[in-house]
Order: structure tokens, then sequence, then C-alpha cells
């Protein structure tokens, strides 16, 4: 490809001295900007015609719709804004610094960066980049310009404002803009739009998402129940209750509390409660864990900044709505859940913690109700049934005796694919190495100018990689839940069984970072151990589980392998590296865990990875046994308008448990769309919660 030279050509306002420079006149004329004709560049890895072709149809459109509207209205959008770590106050600040409005000055051209009034922008996102690739680490910004704001504060900007033109990916004009707002300002918000509402007779109110005026027939209040009290039980509940429903939220583990103190139980005298634990009790499986907010779902989108807008509604801080990488940690998730909880019994929640529902009431094929026990006092016959219109089901994965329930009724379920492998160990210090270099001492045990070093590693593997023996079939192998500064903990619900996970607290200060490395396993997996039918994942779960038990040799002390050992298809006799995990570990013969294709994925996965970060294979690196509920091995069939069930009429399967979401963001963005369609089929409310929170992303795919 024949390349143009590049030209430079500039324009001068007429009747000007040549020796004056542009900036003098740019601040007192309104000059055309001076126009580059830039050159094309054949640096790092070519386009794709086909996205070189979208790419400039979208830089087209952009350029045209940028010139047909009135650059001083709405906001501007800069992203991509690079501050070196030398001129940023660190990741704990998120407002405008002045190494910030020096990259704004660039982007507009303005010659005086301290001239910029800081009160004009917003920052959208912060996020850390410290990627070989760059000669300097530095943080990375999205902002948000207010012009008329802009304006008024500094008039020597309108004319570099007139000169801006669209940049894809760059820079962006938003004339109109929506600001996002938490779920229990929308609800409210749409309260009082809403012309049209109509008082029950036992006092509820029916009210139109969309504004219109829409008059039911007086009715009860419908009784609502919500199993499980995980995000998407949490959120679903709040979205009934706000609307009017008589809701019950029933928890088979104990509260906040209670629950820290029966983790505290666990740790230090190994005595594991089964039903109040790091997987069942208040807030779910991710209270006890790093808190992550991360998903795929849209980080920008109305749902997911509902959610995340929630729950600094409810105490946490506000840097989640900033951050790239937001997390909340333990610590600071116990007090939002306790206000959470307040919330909810303000609006009349009732709520049972300590109960578990055994069975389903069914009438016709109709959930009428739920037969519940006293989880603490499982030994005595307390069984009780409770009658409800509608039952919201919102379990984790680990609620494997719920999965056994259904079928009992004939409901189908399916089996689907997850991952299952080991959680690898390395001190936080050699990460923070390998991928901060020359920063890595700004680190400070999370309290210095940038975060904690993390990483995220995703392979593919195929048969065809050179090694015979990676497995019968092409997988994926990634690292999942990493905690930089936490901790590895035990997730175990059954005393014969081992099974770990990660996590931190919210300044992940510990000396370790650990995460989970694990392999995509589907039904070929299952038959190959002769388990089948719609609970074969669970069984598979259960067998590996049961293997690390023995291998740790009870006690819930939990197998482990140095990295290079396990690779080398040898156990040291030297003593293995200390780890976080406080019951107890035992050096074992990981290579005989999993069966061989699994581990040779592992392997491989492993070599690879280091090949990306350059000291991950190391004989500090410790491997524990063992990593297998990173998501639901069940998906419960639903509606994708409905969201009920397709076998039982009343039942609504939502969240992580039922295979359809993954993570806290995701489960909690889940449970508040079903609310919404739940709330519906009750005529609690009309539709167009679509039009203000956006369109719900496909059930059948699960999103981390």
């Amino acid at each position: 490809m024949s390349l143009l030279p590049c030209k430079l050509l500039s324009l001068r306002p007429p009747n000007t001295k040549p020796g004056l420079p542009c900036s003098y006149w740019k601040l007192r004329y309104r000059c055309p900007q001076t126009i580059r004709v830039l050159c094309a560049k054949r640096t790092g890895k070519q386009r794709y015609p086909s996205e070189k072709k979208k790419i400039k149809l979208k830089h087209k459109e952009i350029l045209a719709d940028g010139k047909s509207k009135n650059k001083f209205q709405g906001i501007w959008r800069l992203s991509k804004l690079g501050v070196p770590v030398s001129k940023d106050p660190g990741k704990d600040f998120l407002g405008v610094s002045d190494g910030l409005l020096e990259a704004i000055a660039k982007v507009l051209e303005f010659p005086v960066a301290a001239m910029l009034p800081s009160e004009a922008f917003t920052v959208v996102r912060k996020s850390f980049d410290a990627r070989k690739m760059l000669k300097d680490p530095k943080f990375v910004y999205i902002v948000d310009m207010d012009v008329q704001k802009l304006v008024s504060l500094e008039p020597r900007t309108e004319d570099f404002i007139t000169m801006l033109e669209p940049r894809v990916g760059m820079v962006e004009h938003m004339p109109h803009t929506k600001i996002s707002e938490d779920l229990i300002s929308v609800i409210n918000d749409c309260k009082k739009t809403a012309e049209g509402t109509v008082s029950r007779a036992s006092g509820s109110k029916i009210y139109s998402l969309s504004g219109g005026t829409n008059i039911y027939p007086t009715a009860p209040k419908p009784r609502i129940a919500v199993v499980g009290s995980g995000p998407s039980g949490l959120f679903a509940a709040l979205v009934l209750a706000e609307l009017g429903a008589n809701v019950t939220l029933i928890e088979r583990g104990q509260p906040v509390e209670q629950r820290g103190r029966d983790i505290g139980a666990l740790v230090v005298r190994r005595i594991l409660q089964m039903e109040s634990n790091f997987c069942f009790g208040e807030g779910g499986a991710g209270t006890w864990s790093d808190g992550k907010l991360v998903t795929r779902i849209g980080r920008n989108s109305d749902s997911v900044m509902a959610v995340l807008k929630t729950l600094v509604h409810f105490g946490a801080p506000k840097g989640i709505l900033v951050n790239g990488k937001p997390h909340l940690g333990t610590d600071k998730l116990i007090p939002l859940l306790r206000n959470f909880r307040q919330h909810l019994q303000d609006l009349g929640v009732t709520i049972k913690f300590g109960k578990r529902v055994d069975d389903l009431l069914v009438e016709d094929a109709q959930v009428v109700g739920v037969k519940v026990s006293d989880s603490i006092n499982s030994l005595q016959s307390n069984s009780q049934k409770w009658g409800y219109d509608a039952v919201v089901l919102a379990v984790g994965h680990s609620a494997r005796d719920i999965y056994e329930m259904l079928l009992s009724h004939n409901m189908h379920l399916i089996s689907k694919d997850f991952a299952v492998g080991l959680r690898i160990e390395h001190p936080q210090e050699v990460i923070n190495r390998i991928q901060y270099s020359g920063v890595a001492t700004e680190v400070r045990n999370g309290r210095g100018k940038v975060p904690v070093a993390d990483y995220k590693l995703v392979k593919y593997i195929s048969g065809e990689d050179g090694d015979a023996h990676v497995g019968a079939m092409d997988r994926s192998c990634y690292s999942f839940c990493m905690c930089p500064g936490g901790q590895v903990v035990l997730t175990s619900t059954n005393p014969s069984e081992i099974c770990i996970n990660g996590m931190s607290f919210s300044r992940r200060a510990s000396k370790w970072a650990n995460a989970a490395l694990v392999v995509n396993v589907s039904t070929e997996d299952f038959g190959s151990l002769n388990f089948h039918g719609p609970l074969a994942g669970v069984e598979f779960q259960r067998e590996f589980e049961r293997r690390a038990a023995i291998m740790g040799g009870g006690n819930f002390v939990v197998p482990v392998q140095t990295v290079t050992d396990f690779l080398d298809n040898k156990l040291s006799v030297t003593s293995v590296p200390p780890s976080s995990y406080r019951l107890g570990v035992k050096a074992a013969y990981l290579n005989e865990l999993y069966t061989t294709h699994i581990t040779q994925a592992l392997k491989h996965s492993i070599s690879m990875f280091d090949k990306e970060l350059p000291g991950f294979i190391s004989k500090e690196a410790l491997l524990h046994g063992v990593e297998t509920r990173t998501s639901s091995p069940v998906q419960i069939p639903r509606s994708i308008h409905t969201y009920e069930s397709t076998s039982l009429k009343g039942l609504y399967p939502v969240g992580e448990g039922a295979g359809y979401a993954g993570g806290i963001v995701s489960a909690a963005v889940d449970g508040m769309y079903a609310g919404f369609a739940v709330a519906r089929s009750f005529e609690l409310c009309h539709d167009g919660v679509e039009s203000i929170l956006g369109k719900a992303h496909s059930p059948g795919f699960v999103k981390y």
C-alpha cells in the first residue's frame, strides 16, 4: 500500500503579523482551526477490511451528526485521557486534577490548562493502565464536559468549542443526555409522573412506568415470596415492595451479623454451620468475597448504573461509579446489607432468616406457596406451609437441594456448561512486580497511588496446539475471580467436601494474590464419569470436591501443590510455600485430582499464561484444590418476556442459581427485571421499564 506524505496546512486570520504565535490569534479571533491531513500508518496488527469499513462509516456519521447540532448544547464526552502516575494524585482521587486538565487542554487545543475551570468537568471513569507496551504507566480517564458551564466560567474557550469535532472513540458530542438514577428514584419518579393511579381495596396502587393513565379494578395486594437474599433476591424484593406488593423474603441462612460469627467459628474452630457459611446467608455467596462489581452486560448501561447507584444509596462508596474495576470488599458489604435490609423492612417486607424452603406447594401446575422448615433445628419436625400468589426463586448455585426438589415436580431442568480448576496463589509483591515493574513500589499494601495489581488471563486451547493430551475437545482456559491482596477461603456446604474461593477486603492489603485457573467442562466430561441427566454437572462437582477432601486428609485441610511441581508431575518432599488459607494445607499430588483432559488443559494454559506474565510460574506460586462452583451447573427454563417458569406457573427462577447471571451486578440486574416482570403480571405496573432502564440482556446467556 503506498502512503501519501503528510501535509500541514495552516490558515491565518487576515492582516496578522507572522511573528505572533498561533495561540494568540486563537484567543483573539474566531479563526479557522489548523487543518491537519494525517497519513495512514501500518502500526500493530492491521484491522480486517470489514472492521475498517465499519469504523469509516461510523466516523462519517459522527462528523455529519456533529455538524448538524449545536456544539454548545448538552455535553461532550472525552475519552482515553492519559495522565502519568507522577502527575496524578492517585487511585483514590476521583476529581479533576491539574494533570487531567492538561490532558483535556490537549484535546481542546487550549493553550493554558490552568485556565480551564475544573467545575465544568466530571470524571465518568478512571482506570489504571500499566501494559508493557506503554513507556510509562498512566491513569486513563473518561470525562464529561459541560459546555455551557465551561463557556460561562471561561469565555475564551468558546472559540475552541466551535472548532471541536467528534472523533470516534475519543470525542463524542451528546446534545441530549439522560442522567442515570438509582432504582428507588426511578420507581419514585414513575409514581410521581403517573397521572392515573387508583387505590386498591387494601391500599396498594397501580403505577404506569410509561407515565400513562391506566385504571384497574380494586384488588388486594398480591402476596409474593422471594426465596434467597442474594443480589437477585434483594433487588427483586425491592422492586416488588416499592410497587406495592406484599413481599416475604425467605433466607435459609442468617443475617450478616450472625453469619459473620458462624464464619468465624468455621475459620477458628472448624465448625461448619450447614446453613450459615460462606455460601448461605444474607447477601449470598458474594458477601464474603471480593465484592467485585465488574460485569460484561454493559458497564455504562442504565440498568447497571441503576444497580450501582442503588448500592451507593445504601452505603457503598461513590468511587464504584467511577473506578474502571469497581469492588466493595466484605467490610463494605456488611453495613450496606444492613441498610438494604432496613429499607425493605420499612417498606413492609417480612424477612424470614433461618428458614429453608423444602418444597413448593403446587395445585393444577400452579405454584400456590412453599413448604418451609427451621434450617437451624433441622432435626425437629417443624415444617410449615405458607401460601403465596407467586414465588420468585432466587437461590444461589450451591442450593443443590432446590434442584432435586424441582425435579420431584417433573420440572424441566437443563444441564449446562461451567468451569472447574484450581486456585493459584502468589505473593502479592510478585504480581506487583510482574504487572507494574518500576511503579510496583507505589502499591504500598493498597494505600499507595496505584491500585493493587491484578490480572485477567484467557486462552483458547485446541487439540491441534501440538499436545495430543490437551483434551478430546477444544477448551477455554481462563483466570476467574482474581482477588488481589486477598485470601483463599472455604466455601464447602458439606463437611465431606472441599470447595474453595477467594475473598478480599476493600483495601486489599493482604500479602497474597489469588485467582481461580479454570477450564470449561460440558456434558461430554460429565458422561466420561457416567454422570447423566439434568443434575450431571452437580454430581461432577461433588465428585471432585470429595476427592479434594480425601487428598487433604479431612478436617477441612486443603490439598496444595507448587506450580513447578504440578508442571513437572512430581511432589517435592520439602515444605510448601505459606498459604493464606487459614484451616491448613497439605502437599498433595494434584495431577491425579482431575481427569487427564482437564489436568493437561490446566498445565497447557499455565505455560501460556507465563508467556504473557513472565514469572507467573515460580516456586512461590501455590495451587489449591478445588475450584468447582464458578457458575450454576443447571439452568431452569423460563419465558424470555415474563420470566415465569416454562414448567410451573407462578414460579419465577432468577439469578445465578437459575443459570441466568454470574456475579453480583448481573444477578442484581436479573432480579430487578424479574421484579418488574412479576409486578406487571399482577398489574402493579404497566410496561415501560425498558424505556427507562434499557433492554434486558439475553436471559439465555450467562455473562460475568
